[in-house]
């Protein structure tokens, strides 16, 4: 198999290994070489004539293309999406498993009924100001010294570059706090310890006013200025957290419902096959979640550009597909303002692996999400309440967008990635799906899942998400993905800076 066509209406297919020119292609014949994963025209397309992959518009010809020839960047233009938007036009209703039924892991019940698939005493910084303090303490804990609490995953700092030098108030005031507060309040922490400077515009006091946060055993706070110093704030640091860990060791592991997973859908380093194998595979893993009354929690709304309507139609009701509109509108004023372009992604990467615009590359991201009801929408960083299939606003630069979904209340990571990537994340582990063979073996050491074997192999996309399923329930229990195993996660934490720094 040389081409692999995704839909009838399709003007393009798209090469499975490179291709030299004279090869003969759905009925046409090569033109020029066309690497693998690349599009080719199947027909002519006449200049300004849409692009269509998916059953759906990725671009315009810039330039007469004739049928055989290589299209990408070269012959194909981006124009913003005017879609006609329908709302719950397509709800699949979800045959639910009877509760007795259900799939368990083993995870950390909490006293406030939220469970956990980790067990860390996190360090949540307010300001970059104590971020060194806060490295200082939990580099501390050495695994010499935590080999005496087995039950608890580690000491983690989470430090940032903002904090100062920003609004008291707006947008990104607004999103820095709930990632702190997401981050204070995760079921993956059994012990918290913020640390701030003391004169910094994101105070820790407003943080716990606003979220009614109350210091005790396992939740402290402490300010560099009033400590007296970084010496001494390293110091006192390391005592409070000296004393969590006893408290932190007694939690053990329970079997718990699937219901209780809340897994960030991720994609990173796309390719052409994102949306062919390792995406629709998610997609099909989120599907089972939801019947088992888990949450799936899309993101990266650049990345849904040219998908939306595809979303607005699975949506439970008018409003919540008008959130998700809003959310559209925003970003393109959002890039306008700061002269830019929703088509700035795909990245460079992308192109390589054959993406050409961002309407094709959102077109297999939105796969990640499964054929379910979209049940809500929210801000970047908010708490997910809903269950099913939702959706949370994030730029598509995958540590922000993950360091908003794990604040949102996600357990467990799932990203699926064709170029390579080396991402892990904490205190939630991210599972990581290849949607290629070469690059699955190539980083061998990265991958949790192949993917790639959908084509190679002619395995189903529903046995793949079967497979990736089950692992979600077995890294949710304990066992260590690839990223987590090489202690990837210490650096990711990236909350999204919007507006101006002053």
């Amino acid at each position: 198999m040389d081409t692999v066509r995704l839909d009838p209406a399709d003007n393009v297919v798209t090469a499975t290994r490179a291709l030299e020119a004279g090869v003969s292609v759905e009925g046409t014949t090569t033109r020029s070489l066309i690497p693998s994963g690349h599009k080719i025209a199947t027909a002519d397309i006449a200049r300004g004539e849409a692009l269509r992959k998916y059953a759906q518009i990725i671009g315009y010809a810039s330039c007469d293309i004739a049928a055989g020839d290589h299209v990408h960047t070269q012959n194909v233009e981006f124009r913003n999406t005017d879609a006609v938007y329908e709302f719950s036009t397509d709800l699949r209703p979800v045959k639910m498993v009877p509760e007795a039924e259900r799939d368990t892991f083993m995870g950390y019940r909490r006293a406030n009924g939220q469970v956990g698939t980790r067990n860390y005493i996190a360090i949540v910084t307010s300001v970059n100001c104590s971020a060194t303090a806060a490295r200082m303490i939990a580099g501390h804990f050495t695994p010499e010294i935590m080999a005496a609490y087995p039950h608890v995953d580690g000491v983690v700092a989470f430090v940032h570059g903002t904090g100062c030098g920003m609004a008291g108030d707006g947008d990104g005031f607004e999103a820095l706090q709930r990632v702190m507060w997401g981050y204070a309040r995760h079921p993956n922490h059994s012990g918290v310890l913020m640390v701030g400077l003391g004169c910094e515009m994101n105070q820790i006091d407003w943080l716990l006013d606003a979220y009614g946060l109350k210091q005790g055993p396992t939740f402290q706070v402490m300010n560099i200025q009033s400590v007296a110093g970084l010496r001494k704030t390293v110091e006192l640091g390391i005592a409070k957290i000296e004393a969590m860990l006893p408290l932190a060791n007694e939690a053990r592991r329970t079997p718990c419902p699937a219901s209780e997973l809340t897994v960030a859908l991720q994609c990173g380093g796309s390719d052409a096959w994102s949306g062919i194998t390792a995406n629709p595979a998610l997609g099909y893993a989120c599907d089972l979640l939801v019947a088992q009354g888990g949450t799936g929690v899309l993101a990266e709304t650049p990345e849904i550009y040219g998908a939306e309507h595809l979303l607005t139609r699975r949506s439970v009701d008018r409003a919540t597909g008008d959130r998700l509109i809003g959310l559209i509108k925003w970003w393109e004023d959002y890039t306008a303002r700061n002269k830019g372009s929703m088509d700035n992604n795909p990245s460079p990467g992308n192109k390589a692996g054959g993406l050409t615009t961002i309407l094709e590359k959102s077109l297999g991201a939105a796969a990640k999400g499964g054929t379910t009801p979209l049940t809500g929408v929210y801000k970047y960083a908010e708490p997910v309440k809903a269950k099913g299939f939702t959706f949370m606003d994030s730029p598509g630069y995958d540590p922000a967008s993950v360091t908003g979904q794990i604040a949102g209340g996600c357990n467990l990571v799932c990203f699926t990635t064709g170029r390579g990537s080396a991402f892990g994340s904490k205190p939630s582990p991210t599972i990581k799906v290849a949607t290629n063979s070469a690059m699955a073996k190539r980083m061998a050491e990265d991958m949790d899942v192949d993917a790639g074997t959908i084509l190679t192999e002619g395995v189903s996309v529903a046995e793949k998400g079967r497979e990736i399923y089950e692992l979600f329930l077995r890294v949710a229990s304990g066992e260590a993905s690839k990223s987590e195993a090489q202690g990837l996660g210490d650096f990711e934490f990236v909350p999204w800076q919007i507006g101006a720094v002053m």
